[in-house]
């Protein structure tokens, strides 16, 4: 399985954005050495992909997985990609606040400690649906890990259109989210036309 190793604070500092948005707290001392030269179209494009499939943890064909199948959903592409991208399972276990970081949740789900309506799933790809309950296995309830990450976690905004039940390892999916429920600094349109070129 392919795997991205790029130093995290690193990555963050080329493509401008913050780290926390990976649920990581650190800082980067250092300023990006870059000269103030002009950014092509085509760079801006490409930098919005990666700053998604950096945020998602998602490699490249997987990420152009998503763009057809958004391209054949009712609605807008870009914002379809974007809820394809949020309402993965190791992203919906970051967003419950049952992982520190969405690398973690996605180490949690393949570690087969999640189950989505009783069921055990080790995809971090699942989709999940309106109405889906997530929970971590009786068997790692008890874990000290857990235990640690609520510690964490505990003052983390759950977004609107999930339901968390951080004493129980729980959480539902209310409804599908909007775009603008979802708060990641991306522009999905330059995405959309970096792909219909």
């Amino acid at each position: 399985m392919a795997v991205d190793r790029v130093p995290v604070l690193k990555r963050c500092r080329s493509l401008g954005m913050d780290p926390i948005y990976l649920g990581i707290d650190k800082k980067s001392n250092r300023e990006l050495k870059r000269a103030n030269r002009k950014v092509s179209e085509y760079g801006q494009q490409l930098r919005e992909k990666q700053k998604a499939k950096f945020i998602y943890g998602v490699l490249e064909k997987p990420f152009r997985n998503y763009y057809a199948k958004a391209s054949k959903m009712n609605g807008m592409v870009g914002t379809n990609l974007m809820i394809l991208l949020e309402t993965r399972l190791d992203n919906v276990v970051f967003r419950l606040g049952l992982a520190r970081t969405r690398k973690e949740a996605r180490q949690i789900v393949d570690h087969k400690h999640v189950l989505v309506n009783g069921k055990r799933v080790n995809i971090p790809s699942y989709l999940v649906k309106a109405g889906d309950v997530i929970e971590i296995c009786e068997k790692s309830k008890s874990a000290q890990r857990y235990k640690d990450i609520l510690e964490v976690t505990a003052g983390r905004m759950v977004p609107a259109w999930l339901e968390a039940d951080q004493e129980n390892l729980r959480g539902t999916v209310k409804e599908m989210p909007t775009r603008d429920e979802i708060d990641v600094p991306v522009n999905e349109m330059l995405i959309v036309e970096l792909y219909s070129k």
